[in-house]
């Protein structure tokens, strides 16, 4: 049984970052038109992270995401061992991804990104990224609408990659897979800490907003 939940955490995260280096590789490959590029990676990114979070969700439930697997413990809703479990899964499941898309595209299998990704206004957009999507996930669990979590997660960060400065990583263990692809969804590896800061407080921000507002979640 645990098996299949770290599983289902490697290979959904996996999955999430071969779309997202592969569609911003074969983005670059058909235009030269930045805007396009990113509403590529953007519309490929929104269609499989719903896919994924749905058909995964009654496995392990769908974390994909160690800030969202972190926010879990304080409420004991997953086990220390679990947690950990969850996390290496999403690392290395996230690092396959990378390597994946890049052997697609006949790059590399690990092609340290050096695509700079700096300054304090990133910072605040991984922080609002992050945030937000922290409280969709727990106000739905509060309001007992797990079943609106994909729809719902999914237009936020399609939503986000376009309104935040950092276009959405929101996610540590995509965002250091993401340094081992130098292409147009890379970020250099001197980058990825400021944005697991940014994504770690995001998170925190998020998850306290949620508590704030649980009493005031009507159950039937």
């Amino acid at each position: 049984m645990q098996g299949r939940k770290y599983l289902a955490e490697f290979l959904g995260t996996g999955i999430l970052v071969a779309v997202v280096v592969g569609s911003g590789i074969m983005a670059t490959n058909l235009t030269r038109d930045v805007g396009l590029q990113l509403l590529i990676n953007t519309i490929s990114t929104v269609l499989v992270l719903g896919i994924i979070i749905a058909i995964f969700a009654p496995i392990s439930g769908a974390h994909f995401n160690p800030v969202v697997t972190l926010a879990e413990l304080p409420f004991k809703r997953i086990s220390l061992v679990d947690a950990l479990g969850y996390l290496v899964a999403q690392f290395v499941g996230g690092a396959c991804g990378a390597i994946l898309a890049n052997l697609m595209f006949k790059r590399g299998a690990i092609n340290l990104s050096s695509h700079s990704r700096s300054g304090l206004n990133l910072f605040l957009g991984e922080v609002v990224a992050t945030a937000g999507l922290l409280l969709i996930i727990q106000l739905m669990n509060y309001q007992k609408r797990a079943n609106a979590i994909p729809i719902l997660v999914s237009a936020w960060i399609g939503s986000a990659y376009f309104f935040t400065s950092s276009t959405s990583f929101a996610n540590p263990a995509v965002t250091f897979a993401r340094g081992l692809s130098n292409t147009f969804a890379g970020i250099a590896m001197r980058s990825i800490p400021l944005f697991i800061v940014a994504q770690m407080l995001g998170g925190a921000i998020g998850t306290l907003l949620a508590i704030a507002f649980k009493e005031g979640v009507k159950h039937e």
